[in-house]
């Protein structure tokens, strides 16, 4: 009797002893301002974690029941914690190669781009190409492509091609060895731009890739596998520098996916990476199909890695807003700026209606995300209701489709986005950089639906804040700045370099708005909105402690955060700390 009572007892306090485990937290972080992100955007001042998940949230008197003789404690002395944010829009793999040849300076006018092309040439053997990439024309002060014989002068012996997105700007060399004269104008107007007197090529191309082509030169350095692999790295240890713990690559082809996994593998992830695979939108359909059925039946599709999955595919719908070819209701307007002058173009479209329905249906019947690049309110349009048309016998919502950039709006189409149920992906820092050309070429009014930010958040459609970053290691020195806190602070202030006044304020977003578009609106679009982005009990422990309290600061302070330091799964990354 009294060896059944002592083992009663025995079982009591072993089972109370596992309770209490289960009850014991491995970090709890107090005394501070928790931005939970939850439906209330509450603020906490304790959160508790345990195996990489957060377990509890709320005052400081509540999450201590989860303290134990194991858990590590933070007094955050009043600090912000934030989720860990989210880039909704990156190209990691050609951004971590773009200087690993040799340092590319920043040009900000014509003359800091021809000072580069004659430093190439010197060293850039007679006869090989120079190539410049993503310098945009709008960021340049004089707002215009370097001409054909500005780029002669500054390399007279070898081809120079001018990229600055889809389009392009040649010298004589590259135009004669593409057989690019006055005569191949004639039968490719659409990509040739030519002198309205002469007939002859001015050097500006529009999707210069379908009529240029260019060799490789033949001192680049060779980079081994192993290289690229430690440049992504490094890159990604800079996103978690800036808070960074999610992103989306949005046109990943076969080689990018192999090698993040390989980064898995080898246990160097350390951004929870979500791919749009790149699909060539008209291909033979049935090759279409078969890709389609490719990544629906990829195992990072059909069973994610929590670091690692596919969502969808990604095509191109127009050009560039950033080079003149974006696809418009109304003309663009004769411009110096573009080099056009044909008062009735209004850019250029890729894939016409009836192809499109047909990738969109075929996409969505197989549960992936469907998204487009998409910069004119033509295309933008031309998308929005083929996801209307689509919606009515397949539901789009439920993949999360998308819109990429979406940068010029209307009305209609931001109210059919939120009937549909689809997600917009926007860059807000082309607001910054992009702004003063962008109202010099169209005017302050055509630009009321330019990245819509409040309209969007008024009517409930999920967007996000995304970088598009290619170029470049280095939060601010990229061509396109992958730093969130600048981006936050251009959705609420809405200013432009070199321009004295906000552009349409009343799009400004609130400073929980600004938030929730780096947070849990890209968690939605990762497809990953019930695991991350924001702090509640049961989802992933991704989280920054930063320097400031964004919801009270002032404005011009927002873009000046430092991260403190970055955790992912509860774990704090050693490279963490802002720089």
């Amino acid at each position: 009797m009294r060896l059944h009572v002592l083992l009663k007892i025995v079982l009591f306090f072993s089972s109370s002893l596992v309770h209490a485990e289960e009850k014991t937290a491995d970090l709890i972080l107090h005394n501070g301002n928790i931005v939970t992100v939850d439906k209330e955007f509450t603020v906490v001042q304790s959160m508790a974690v345990k195996n990489g998940k957060v377990v509890a949230v709320g005052t400081n008197e509540t999450v201590r029941a989860w303290k134990g003789t194991t858990t590590h404690e933070i007094d955050l002395q009043g600090k912000m914690v934030l989720p860990g944010l989210i880039d909704s829009h990156v190209h990691p793999g050609g951004a971590s190669m773009y200087e690993a040849d040799h340092e590319i300076p920043a040009m900000e006018t014509i003359a800091d781009v021809l000072a580069y092309i004659r430093q190439r040439a010197e060293v850039i053997p007679k006869g090989e190409w120079i190539r410049t990439s993503q310098i945009f024309i709008t960021r340049l002060k004089e707002q215009r492509y370097p001409t054909r014989i500005e780029l002669d002068q500054a390399a007279p012996e070898h081809p120079v091609v001018f990229r600055t997105g889809p389009d392009a700007s040649a010298n004589s060399l590259a135009l004669k060895e593409n057989g690019i004269d006055a005569e191949f104008a004639k039968t490719h107007p659409d990509n040739v731009m030519v002198d309205s007197k002469t007939g002859e090529p001015t050097g500006v191309l529009r999707q210069a890739g379908a009529v240029l082509k260019s060799r490789g030169n033949s001192n680049a350095r060779k980079i081994t596998q192993d290289e690229r692999d430690a440049r992504l790295v490094e890159l990604l240890e800079d996103y978690n520098r800036w808070g960074i713990t999610g992103t989306i690559d949005r046109n990943c082809g076969d080689s990018a996916q192999a090698q993040y996994q390989r980064l898995l593998a080898a246990g160097k992830l350390t951004v929870r990476m979500r791919l749009s695979r790149g699909l060539s939108p008209n291909a033979d359909f049935a090759s279409v199909e078969k890709k389609l059925d490719q990544y629906a039946h990829d195992a990072l599709f059909t069973d994610p890695h929590p670091r690692l999955g596919i969502i969808g595919v990604k095509v191109f719908l127009d050009g560039g807003m950033l080079t003149g070819s974006a696809f418009f209701t109304q003309p663009w307007g004769v411009s110096t700026i573009y080099g056009i002058d044909d008062p009735a173009y209004k850019g250029m479209r890729y894939i016409e209606d009836p192809r499109l329905y047909d990738l969109v249906k075929a996409t969505v019947s197989r549960n992936l995300a469907f998204t487009a690049h998409c910069q004119g309110d033509g295309a933008v349009g031309s998308l929005v209701r083929t996801y209307q048309r689509v919606n009515e016998t397949n539901p789009v919502g439920r993949t999360h489709s998308s819109i990429t950039h979406s940068s010029f709006m209307s009305k209609q189409a931001i109210t059919a986005a939120a009937s549909v149920g689809i997600g917009v992906d926007l860059q807000p820092a082309w607001l910054y950089l992009d702004g003063r050309t962008l109202v010099d070429q169209f005017g302050i009014a055509r630009l009321e639906h330019f990245i819509p930010l409040k309209s969007l958040f008024n009517a409930n459609v999920i967007c996000g804040g995304g970088s598009d970053h290619m170029q470049r290691i280095g939060s601010m020195r990229s061509v396109n700045p992958y730093n969130p806190f600048f981006g936050m602070w251009v959705t609420v202030s809405r200013r432009a370099k070199w321009f004295d006044a906000s552009i349409h304020p009343q799009e400004s977003l609130s400073r929980e708005q600004m938030i929730r578009y780096y947070t849990i609106n890209n968690a939605w679009l990762m497809r990953m909105e019930d695991q991350i982005g924001s702090l509640e009990p049961g989802k992933r422990a991704d989280f920054i402690i930063i320097d400031r309290n964004l919801l009270t600061c002032l404005p011009d302070d927002i873009q000046h955060t430092q991260v403190l330091t970055t955790y992912l799964d509860g774990k704090k990354l050693e490279s963490s700390e802002a720089e």
